[in-house]
């Protein structure tokens, strides 16, 4: 079994990434600034921030690990004004990558980037190609750099698209509450395509890849379940297993309305409102990437999308 760090780990995908390895009988430390939301593993968490270089080198020193997933970062959309709000994914990830070019030892390192490097609408011709569409996605986009640019270690980036299950948090979290509460409209005959991630399944892609022989991995992979899913499809089966109905569809206009009311309410400091233009675009547009490198690499993923919303629901039930 192999020792692996987490940075991280008490976010979203790295709660499930730590006990999915731990159950894998892998030594796991998950370095973060935050205690873990699963309380089981307390005992493997080294309090740090990747914005200090020496909590990093602290911990690499204690711990030695063979492996590293760097999944730290800001995730929300909230910063408008000053990408250096965002400092934790570029001058963390600067620390992260000096760290580990000193620690040879390491035989591979995974850097968790994002796929709002491009906006939802635009389709890269190449992992060198950008078009972020907020601060947020800038600051992954410069993140990436460092790490091409700085890193002398075997690494892979990996974007994750939109990744949903248990421990999730906003957005999709206000998803599954919203359709719980029933007051989830899908608008009426728009029903796009979305490369979409059950985290139990990205979990298990981001094994797969840790370990993987030179010879097999590429440098760069989107992360998403495979094949993309159909959004109508996957909102009637929250519903159903929620609210035992299918989801609630009503016309663009009153959408489109809804959403600008939102936008209104975020100028006066509502973080979020269950809907604004951003997302109500993100509903009606298609987004889908090739996974053939990833589906090459892996196989068949363990969970289907009915298995992936009854598990969640079923957390949702039971997280108080």
């Amino acid at each position: 079994m192999s020792r692996i760090l987490i940075t991280g780990g008490s976010g979203f995908i790295g709660t499930n990434l730590v006990d999915y390895l731990s159950s894998k009988g892998h030594e796991v430390v998950n370095f973060d600034k935050k205690k873990p939301k699963n309380t089981k593993y307390l005992k493997v968490w080294f309090e740090g921030n990747i914005l200090s270089k020496k909590d990093l080198s602290k911990c690499l020193e204690s711990f030695k690990p063979e492996y590293v997933v760097h999944l730290a970062a800001r995730t929300d959309l909230d910063e408008k004004k000053d990408i250096n709000g965002y400092s934790s994914n570029i001058e963390g990830v600067e620390n992260v990558v000096e760290v580990i070019n000193s620690a040879p030892s390491i035989k591979r390192t995974i850097y968790a980037s994002s796929r709002m490097v491009c906006r939802i609408d635009y389709v890269p011709s190449n992992f060198d190609d950008y078009c972020p569409p907020n601060l947020y996605g800038e600051s992954k986009v410069l993140g990436e750099k460092i790490v091409k640019n700085k890193a002398n270690h075997t690494y892979v980036i990996v974007r994750p698209t939109s990744i949903w299950g248990p421990y999730f948090e906003i957005p999709y979290r206000t998803f599954f509450d919203t359709v719980k509460k029933g007051l989830f409209f899908l608008p009426k005959n728009h029903y796009p395509k979305k490369s979409f991630g059950f985290v139990l399944n990205t979990t298990y892609q981001i094994e797969k890849i840790l370990f993987a022989e030179n010879d097999k991995v590429l440098q760069n992979y989107y992360l998403s379940d495979y094949p993309e899913i159909d959004l109508k499809n996957w909102a009637d089966l929250v519903s159903m297993e929620l609210n035992n109905k299918k989801s609630n569809e009503i016309p663009m206009f009153p959408l489109t309305v809804i959403a600008k009311i939102g936008d209104f309410l975020q100028v006066l400091g509502w973080k979020n409102p269950p809907l604004t233009s951003f997302r109500l675009n993100n509903l009606i547009t298609n987004m889908v990437y090739d996974m053939s490198d990833l589906e090459n690499l892996c196989g068949k993923l363990p969970y289907n999308l009915e298995e992936g919303v009854k598990i969640t629901a079923d957390w949702m039930k039971n997280d108080k």
